[in-house]
């Protein structure tokens, strides 16, 4: 008898091992819930019982086994075929009959999250989100492909070893609700590669109009196989846990809040995924003695265009420079708060009350929240434990500010509490600019705004996504996820 047994039902209290020196204990409504033939994942990052009913393990693994057959057919797939895949597309969706009847949808999906309390910023299908999805297409449609590039030669006596790019496999992405990344998500299919995702439950409609009336149709008449985009049809996030606990996949890549995208790494980790994590974002500006106002000013007011995971978070001003450089920040989100005809809001750390005017913590101001505009305190003191916090704002700019004693407290402050993505240092001496780099554990330093980290706008490429060093550095490539860097290498024996 095998000394393995499948779980056909949960006793609440019963406990479940966790990372093989700590447990957690079921639940009674998930003992309640447990039908025989569900599944049971635990995420060893949050300590999470997370239960994934049948039907959603058999969508996903349906998904994955279409992206995985139609992998298996790529190797036939000529490079051409894939650039006529994306001019198929982009054709698709240049249309406007077929983007109208995007719309119509998309605009049911807005009115449904909205009904919510959901922020919908991001999941409106706009025509810059159109012409966004376009460029990006075209850019993959001229992208070179590693596969089958002859990476390195070593020649030997008879014979040479060649090492050569190749597709890596099925990828696997989860997004938050936005339109376009269906259009990011193919990036990986110009390297042979085949892409399975999931949607956040707010965009599935507009996905599910996107993949009917241009990406399918795209697949069949360029001769790709079917299955070689294919998303999982379902609002359940328990979808998305049973795709990421499946060992089928070569790449698992996950885009949206810190603590789901912390579950879904976990997950894909323990099945021996190799995982691309893009979650909590949140740039941050440290400000030397030698920086000027105006630099100050005016990087705060690019940083701050709108909200992404690079936009300005977190601000350290020197603290024997903050009297003189407070009143230009202030300037700096003043001016981005009318950009938006709206108002800026801060968050002091405590103990650095003195550097912001007392009336600001009296002023109330409307402000821009997912669940409409509210009256709030314009400033307001916050715990140095979250100075890292991302705020997750909608029109109205918000960002913490701290006065440090040096740039080097700064920088261990970044280290300790910051996602570890972007940091800029204003600063005009050189010396420290080179310090600031060495130090920062971050992959994207800089000395200006922090918008700047952006595949298109950075690389001239396409992007997939941002990885953070929060959960580690990343093996073997650079922190912007792009098409050309999903790739994996075969060795080759040629005889002279």
């Amino acid at each position: 008898m095998s000394a393995i047994e499948q779980f056909t039902k949960l006793e609440a209290g019963m406990p479940v091992f966790l990372g093989g020196d700590h447990w957690v204990r079921v639940s009674e409504s998930l003992a309640q819930d447990f039908q025989a033939g569900d599944s049971l994942a635990v995420s060893t990052k949050t300590g999470e019982l997370l239960h994934i009913p049948s039907a959603e393990q058999a969508i996903a693994e349906g998904a994955v086994g279409k992206a995985l057959n139609a992998f298996s057919k790529m190797g036939g797939v000529t490079d051409e075929q894939i650039t006529r895949f994306f001019d198929l597309f982009v054709a698709a969706l240049d249309n406007d009959k077929n983007w109208e009847n995007i719309l119509q949808t998309n605009q049911a999906d807005v009115e449904l999250a909205k009904a919510r309390g959901r922020s919908t910023t991001r999941l409106e299908a706009t025509d810059k989100i159109r012409k966004n999805m376009i460029e990006g297409l075209r850019g993959w449609m001229e992208a070179p492909s590693r596969r089958g590039e002859i990476l390195e030669t070593v020649e030997h006596e008879g014979f040479n070893i060649e090492l050569v790019g190749a597709a890596l496999g099925v990828v696997a992405f989860i997004f938050e609700g936005r339109p376009n990344v269906l259009a990011d998500a193919c990036g990986v299919i110009r390297g042979g590669n085949t892409v399975v995702f999931r949607i956040g439950s707010d965009a599935l409609d507009t996905a599910k109009a996107i993949m009917d009336l241009a990406l399918n149709p795209a697949l069949k008449e360029s001769g790709l196989p079917e299955g070689a985009a294919t998303l999982v049809e379902s609002t359940s996030h328990a979808a998305g846990w049973a795709m990421f606990s499946d060992d089928r996949l070569s790449l698992a890549v996950a885009r949206g809040s810190g603590k789901a995208v912390d579950t879904l790494g976990s997950l894909a980790r323990r099945a021996g995924v190799a995982t691309s994590l893009h979650g909590t974002g949140g740039a941050w500006i440290v400000v030397s003695e030698t920086a000027s106002g105006e630099q100050l000013k005016d990087a705060v007011f690019n940083s701050l265009d709108r909200k992404v995971c690079n936009t300005l978070n977190t601000c350290c001003i020197v603290r024997r420079c903050a009297a003189q450089l407070i009143p230009n920040f202030l300037e700096g989100l003043s001016k981005a708060a009318e950009r938006r005809k709206s108002n800026f809001k801060i968050h002091v750390a405590e103990g650095c009350e003195d550097a912001i005017p007392a009336d600001l913590f009296e002023k109330v101001v409307s402000i821009e929240r997912a669940e409409g505009i509210v009256e709030e305190a314009q400033v307001e003191s916050i715990s140095r434990n979250h100075i890292g916090h991302e705020w997750e704002w909608e029109e109205s700019p918000e960002v913490t500010l701290i006065l440090v004693d040096s740039v080097e407290e700064a920088v261990s402050l970044f280290n300790e509490y910051s996602p570890q993505l972007v940091g800029s240092l204003l600063s005009g001496d050189a010396a420290e600019k080179e310090k600031f780099y060495a130090t920062l554990n971050s992959p994207f330093v800089g000395d200006d705004h922090t918008r700047w980290v952006d595949g298109q706008y950075a690389l001239r490429k396409p992007e997939l996504g941002l990885s953070n060093w929060e959960n580690g550095r990343l093996f073997g490539r650079g922190s912007i996820l792009s098409g050309d860097s999903v790739y994996t290498v075969r060795t080759k024996y040629i005889k002279k």
